[in-house]
């Protein structure tokens, strides 16, 4: 083992000494990933996709998923369904004190709400990433700096009240740059009821 970790040592000093660029390089990608800022590399990627491009990818993502919940939500409840109709029933047993038909309808409930909840990871999100493959570098980075952005500009929501309800926390419903306009000036707005009435 102290063997292996003096061979590594001297490689590094040998490669840094042979390659002082690929040394640096090195050095100021960790220093940009220890600070979450973006290597040279992803600043390009990132510059192959303008705002808007990004903002209809990230509607159209957000209708897979949505499409994803509904198919598996769908198949949840047909193959619980399959297996409860298999079952025989006596109507005369109970199950946690609550009469059987009423227990088996609840776990087919269940398993559509488990389906909803798992359809966007399973189904929504591998058949966008498929459809938009050559896109994807591009939007994961832009998806960094849009969150980035609206983790900056988002308001303070510990100052709400029933008249002054927070804007669109999480931006999830920004989908072009007119919404974004919107956003920004609900914002404000949120920021100036607060100053005023608080």
């Amino acid at each position: 083992m102290f063997f292996r970790q003096i061979c590594s040592r001297s490689r590094v000093g040998l490669y840094s000494g042979i390659f002082p660029k690929v040394n640096v390089r090195l050095q100021s990608t960790k220093a940009a990933a220890s600070k979450g800022q973006l290597t040279p590399e992803e600043l390009e990627l990132a510059k192959k996709m303008t705002w808007e491009q990004f903002l209809t990818l990230r509607k159209e993502q957000h209708r897979m998923s949505l499409l994803g919940s509904g198919i598996s939500s769908f198949l949840a409840v047909a193959i619980s369904w399959g297996y409860v109709s298999q079952i025989e029933i006596d109507p005369t047993e109970t199950i946690f004190g609550l009469d059987t038909f009423t227990v088996h309808i609840g776990g087919i409930l269940a398993m559509g709400v488990l389906g909803f909840l798992v359809g966007p990871s399973l189904i929504g999100d591998p058949l966008f990433a498929l459809k938009n493959r050559k896109l994807m570098d591009s939007f994961r980075i832009k998806q960094k700096l849009f969150l980035r952005h609206i983790i900056k500009r988002r308001v303070d929501a510990s100052r709400q009240s029933m008249n002054n309800p927070v804007p669109d926390y999480y931006g999830e419903k920004i989908g072009s740059l007119k919404d974004y306009r919107q956003w920004l000036r609900d914002c404000n707005e949120y920021r100036r009821k607060a100053r005023e009435f608080l």
